[in-house]
């Protein structure tokens, strides 16, 4: 019988946040992570959206996150070719001299030859490299890894075999975040479609394109379903586990919409379809579990996304840490909060494989409660008029139950005042690409960082 620590023995979990900028970093320190993770383009898997390109902004996010007593770890976690084997060691001499806290890599190549050249510097296995059990855990130990980010592909029991088995590694799970299809997020399907590698850094996301089933006849032909509710088991998770689904052993055809008459054939059997898209990870509810087992830091994913995802998410998974430390029971309201944020549906992953229905509804019921919409950020407060001034994200108007997020607590309150820059009264605002002023609301601070969402 596993134990799990006493309340009094337990370390709280580092929660780690996604940077891909600067103002992410000092978003996730602002509303509770404590460290953030950061790619460096050319060794990372994420090219796109990542400001970290340029030594001076990577030495201000280590500075600035070492000043405030804050970890950052830097990413460089590719698969590469030869080219960039050749060129590694040269490249990422500067990046040490820089100090990052560590560095999450997952080729065996690039970490024997970092190990080499620079013993001090600690090393994080990669999720990429699909650690799956404790025998493996054991393996990297041996070589010098400090931590294992544990494959996305693990129950909560299986991770706390692993705790038991290995007590003295540190161990790393993502509890949020887009969910590749792929193994691991071992994926093809960008290079197959427009020669943009995943694996090389390059993910284009396209299992989260527009796809349609076709249902293969005899002839080969197909009859045109909807990918959605009512497309035969066309949910694009591979998430799904159970008994054989009945229509398993059918032959369909997958047609991307910018290429009409493109039709490739998929294959599914008792796990699901693996081709199409994921729903997001959502594990908040599983936060206080992961705690008692001892895991070491919970992960959050999206380097790529908005600072007011990682506003949001950060002060959601900060509440759930420290509810779990306190000994005070889950917030169920968490999960209507993080309902808020751009997600393709919500999925505790493969951390607990068979829900009930009664629990699957009771889940659903409170995320459905308590949702918003992101509408804007405030830039500032005019000093000559004490309005904010908000740069709008979405549409609302008068009458709206606004919430102002915060890093010291949120406020809702109805909007009984809008207006433009040039003072004119507005009654409603219909999207983006403007600024707008507003009051702040009584408990709202003007010095600190505000995200504006709309109560639904």
């Amino acid at each position: 019988m596993m134990t799990s620590p006493p309340a009094s023995a337990r370390i709280a979990p580092e929660l780690l946040a996604p940077a891909g900028s600067l103002q992410m970093m000092r978003t996730a320190f602002a509303y509770g992570a404590d460290a953030v993770y950061a790619g460096q383009p050319r060794y990372s898997l994420r090219v796109r959206n990542n400001s970290f390109d340029k030594l001076d902004a990577l030495a201000t996010g280590i500075d600035e996150a070492h000043a405030a007593g804050k970890a950052f770890y830097l990413v460089s976690n590719i698969l590469p070719h030869n080219t960039k084997v050749r060129s590694f060691l040269a490249d990422m001499e500067p990046v040490i001299a820089l100090r990052p806290d560590a560095l999450i890599m997952a080729d065996p190549g690039l970490i024997m030859m970092v190990r080499e050249r620079w013993p001090e510097v600690e090393v994080h296995l990669s999720v990429q490299a699909n650690t799956t059990n404790y025998a493996a855990v054991r393996f990297w130990a041996s070589v010098g890894i400090k931590r294992i980010i544990l494959s996305r592909e693990l129950s909560l029991d299986e991770i706390e075999d692993i705790r038991q088995a290995c007590p003295e590694m540190e161990l790393e799970v993502f509890v949020h975040g887009a969910l590749c299809v792929a193994y691991s997020g071992r994926c093809l399907l960008s290079g197959y479609f427009n020669h943009r590698d995943p694996n090389q850094g390059t993910c284009t996301n396209s299992c989260r394109w527009d796809y349609k089933v076709h249902e293969a006849n005899e002839d080969g032909s197909g009859d045109l379903h909807a990918c959605g509710k009512d497309a035969p088991d066309s949910t694009g998770s591979a998430l799904g586990g159970g008994a054989r689904h009945e229509s398993a052993s059918r032959v369909y055809l997958l047609e991307e919409g910018t290429r009409p008459g493109q039709l490739m054939p998929i294959e599914e059997d008792e796990h699901g379809t693996y081709i199409l898209n994921s729903r997001d990870l959502r594990a908040v509810e599983h936060v206080e579990r992961l705690v008692k087992i001892g895991v070491d830091s919970l992960k959050i994913e999206g380097r790529t996304k908005s600072p007011y995802y990682v506003a949001r998410a950060s002060q959601g998974y900060r509440r759930a840490i420290d509810d779990a430390m306190a000994g005070r029971p889950f917030d169920m309201n968490l999960l209507g909060e993080l309902e808020g944020l751009a997600n393709r549906g919500y999925t505790d992953g493969f951390y607990q494989r068979h829900h009930t229905p009664e629990h699957q509804n009771y889940l659903r019921g409170h995320s459905e409660s308590g949702r918003s919409l992101f509408v804007g950020e405030v830039l500032g407060v005019d000093t000559a008029t004490g309005l904010a001034e908000v740069e709008v994200k979405n549409g609302f108007g008068i009458g709206d139950r606004l919430e102002f997020v915060q890093p010291h607590g949120n406020v809702i309150a109805p909007l009984e005042r809008l207006e433009n820059l040039d003072g004119e009264a507005l009654a409603r605002i219909p999207g983006a690409g403007r600024r707008v002023r507003l009051p702040l609301p009584e408990g709202a601070r003007a010095d600190a960082p505000c995200f504006v969402a709309r109560l639904l």
